[in-house]
């Protein structure tokens, strides 16, 4: 990645956001050349000269200081996700030639995989930042069957997302879910540059999908914390779940993400459903494949729900 052009489309790219009126500046009448802001107004809310700001939007940005950064960031109005990603492209821009040494690929501790199937009533699964699913418990296997499906090792969310039709049919909000995808690993890309599998898998996901293409092009970045995901599960139907990251520190780039229903809703009732499924396959060869219609009928007493039926 060209650090220069990474740190001069993000300021391009959030500059063009905002409006006179989102930054409290007053609206002269005539007709404006720029749907956002104009580089001397963010100049001048950021407390630079307009000269100056053109350098930075421009990528030269050696040498910028701290207070300048987060004078840039009260103007822009960036959040914290886009916040950390402005500081992290930075950093690139003004570290030394020389590359960081890396230090080993983080692996699954086998007391972190027992912390996930004593999850017994939750799935949960461990992913990198790259958004590979490194280990899962019996239940997170089962609900990300689909996305296990793919031959491809490890299992990834961004390939399953943007390069399997299945996508489309297992999440039921997929143009938000995809478009949250890519802003992860635009912030991965700006908070660790030297990610030869990151870029790889960019590269990859960008000459495959021009929908990726098209998100990519953006800008955005995001965190992923917690909030609701809503599935259409091949076995027992749709799944409204709550999920929440919960980042391993003695493991940096690691967290567990784990899935939670209301009490008592449809969701739960189905959860508990997915759990007899998953406790009549064989652990060795539950990721492997998703049994047929007839196969879950069998496994649920006849009791799977299909897309379409009540």
């Amino acid at each position: 990645m060209d650090a220069r052009r990474e740190f001069a489309d993000f300021l391009a790219s959030r500059r063009a956001r905002i409006t006179p009126e989102q930054a409290g500046l007053p609206v002269y009448g005539g007709t404006r050349r720029v749907s956002g802001l104009r580089r001397e107004e963010v100049a001048l809310m950021a407390g630079v000269s307009a000269d100056y700001y053109v350098k930075l939007e421009r990528g030269n940005a050696r040498g910028v200081s701290d207070s300048v950064l987060e004078a840039l960031a009260r103007a822009l109005q960036l959040d914290e996700a886009e916040h950390a990603h402005l500081l992290d492209l930075a950093r690139t821009l003004n570290a030394s030639g020389r590359l960081p040494k890396r230090g080993p690929k983080p692996q699954v501790r086998p007391s972190i995989q027992r912390v996930l199937d004593s999850m017994a009533t939750a799935p949960a699964y461990v992913r990198n930042r790259r958004l590979d699913i490194l280990a899962a418990n019996r239940l997170g296997r089962a609900l990300m069957s689909p996305v296990f499906d793919d031959s491809h090792r490890p299992a990834s969310l961004a390939r399953f997302m943007f390069l399997d039709p299945a996508a489309r049919d297992f999440y039921l909000d997929w143009e938000p879910m995809a478009s949250d995808i890519v802003a992860m690993l635009r912030s991965e890309a700006g908070r660790d540059p030297y990610d030869k599998s990151l870029q790889d898998l960019i590269g990859e996901l960008s000459t495959r999908s021009e929908l990726f293409r098209t998100r990519w092009a953006a800008h955005n970045v995001r965190l992923h914390r917690t909030g609701v995901k809503r599935l259409q599960h091949p076995v027992v139907g749709e799944l409204t779940l709550d999920f929440d990251a919960m980042e391993l520190p003695a493991d940096t780039g690691l967290a567990i993400i784990a899935y939670s229903a209301e009490p008592g809703s449809p969701s739960a009732d189905n959860l508990r459903l997915l759990a007899s499924w998953a406790a009549t396959l064989d652990q060795d060869g539950a990721e492997a494949h998703t049994p047929s219609d007839a196969a879950a009928d069998t496994a649920l007493g006849g009791s799977t729900r299909r897309r379409g039926e009540s």
